[in-house]
């Protein structure tokens, strides 16, 4: 290789891992409060209150998409699930904009690579997509061909015996399966759901006794292992490929792709290119904040960053699940008022703050080429904190998996053995994985004591293999 081309290579990498390193604090901490949301939020009651075509349903949606997981994977399976329980097109695909748009991490992220002014134009944006995007649909919603397509998932579903987790929302696996007693079929898309579910039936505790307990705090380290699951590959190669693309992309392609100047017209070129480049780019959830500092750093337009960042919903790939889920007919019909919604949300973004006078100048910041990534500052701190939580997270999620005890914690549901706590109750022994849960029992043991301590007996359901 030439010389050249290694330092260009290696002067790309140290760009990218130190995206990463920059934002790594704020991922990890989003995460881990959409994890705890995420378990106390019950999709079955999401569904009940998005069944309806107004304001109220359309905010709830919004509130619960801003609560719920960054992937846009996850996002669109949630959304189908909750389409399929009888939310409201309008509902469903607000829930998806919030929760790919509205979260947490995201907006850490954007804050720390981009700015605060791209901040604000993402969570109003956001908040201006939902708003645009109902008034197309209540316009344009092709009602008969939503209700077929919603009769098909039901039907597919019955026949396929419930192939949505009930832990989750995901979809199910044949893999993970159990029967209750009650005949039906229940399938899981992991054995940390199968077992957080197992976890639910067999004990009584409130959410304040879960987190107290070693098996309430691996229901949260179970969903943070899985928003990482989701989200991982698309964050990686995101932060990699801005690298790349900041270091060896010339800068005549983005002259070449965007219109310079000013004027309506540029503005909406650019903020339509924006969306076309997301489109295709196969980055979608938060890998692709990274990829638009290239685009920034390339000089696109404020309009045509945003819109870029908007537009993870409709990268190939998720147009790809679309179709299964639904058929070639809706997806396009989404994918059209995806693309409309998101580069006219990003010419509007533009259009204010320009009027506002707060688009940030490009040419007032430091190019990611000259940042020095790597030092001793709050960032390392936020990191060391963030890594040891991430580690705690993890440790719970396998230590509560791989529990090779017999019994399982009434209060909670956490497998445990014979070496914790324990109390009598009736003649029975209940063993505990913490003083707390035993505490928990003591206080009001009537209310615990309906299951059996073995995990043999415990729940309501059994293995089918």
């Amino acid at each position: 290789m030439e010389p050249a081309l290694v330092q260009g290579v290696l002067e790309s990498l140290r760009i990218g891992v130190g995206f990463l390193w920059t934002a790594a604090w704020a991922i990890i901490m989003g995460l881990a409060i959409t994890s705890l949301v995420q378990v106390y939020v019950s999709k079955e009651r999401m569904a009940r209150v998005l069944g309806e075509s107004d304001l109220s349903s359309l905010t709830k949606a919004t509130a619960f998409g801003a609560a719920s997981s960054g992937c846009s994977f996850g996002a669109v399976a949630i959304g189908k699930g909750l389409f399929a329980k009888g939310a409201h097109a309008v509902n469903f695909l607000a829930f998806m904009f919030a929760s790919t748009n509205l979260i947490v991490e995201l907006g850490l992220m954007i804050l720390l690579l981009l700015g605060w002014e791209f901040l604000v134009a993402e969570l109003l944006g956001g908040l201006v997509l939902i708003a645009i995007m109902a008034v197309i649909v209540r316009l344009t919603l092709p009602e008969t061909l939503f209700e077929e397509v919603r009769a098909e998932l039901e039907r597919q579903d019955r026949a396929a015996g419930g192939m949505t987790d009930p832990t989750c929302g995901m979809e199910g696996t044949d893999e993970h399966t159990i029967v209750t007693d009650g005949g039906e079929t229940l399938r899981f898309c992991s054995e940390g759901c199968l077992e957080t579910y197992r976890q639910q039936t067999a004990s009584s505790g409130a959410w304040y006794d879960d987190l107290r307990s070693w098996g309430g705090w691996y229901k949260l380290g179970n969903q943070y292992r899985k928003e990482w699951s989701m989200i991982w590959t698309d964050v990686v190669a995101g932060f990699l490929i801005s690298g790349f693309v900041i270091v060896f992309v010339p800068q005549w392609v983005w002259n070449a792709l965007f219109l310079e100047g000013d004027g309506l017209l540029v503005t909406a070129e650019n903020a339509v290119m924006g969306v076309a480049i997301a489109v295709i780019s196969f980055v979608g959830s938060m890998g692709n904040v990274p990829f638009a500092v290239a685009l920034w750093g390339g000089g696109v337009s404020f309009a045509g960053v945003i819109a870029f960042v908007y537009a993870d919903l409709i990268t190939i790939p998720v147009l790809n699940v679309y179709r299964k889920y639904y058929g070639w007919t809706v997806m396009l019909y989404i994918f059209g008022v995806f693309f409309v919604t998101m580069a006219f949300t990003g010419f509007f973004m533009e259009l204010l703050f320009d009027a506002l006078g707060i688009v940030p100048n490009l040419a007032g910041g430091e190019m990611a080429t000259e940042q020095r990534y790597f030092e001793v500052n709050y960032t390392f701190y936020l990191n060391l904190v963030a890594f040891g939580l991430s580690g705690f997270l993890l440790y719970v999620y396998r230590r509560g998996l791989g529990a090779p005890g017999e019994y399982r914690d009434p209060v909670c549901g956490m497998r445990t053995d014979d070496d914790g706590p324990t109390a009598t109750h009736d003649g029975e022994t209940y063993h505990f994985c913490s003083n707390s849960c035993k505490r928990a029992f003591e206080d009001a043991p009537e209310d615990f004591a309906e299951h059996s301590p073995r995990v043999s007996d415990a729940g309501s359901s059994h293995d089918h293999h």
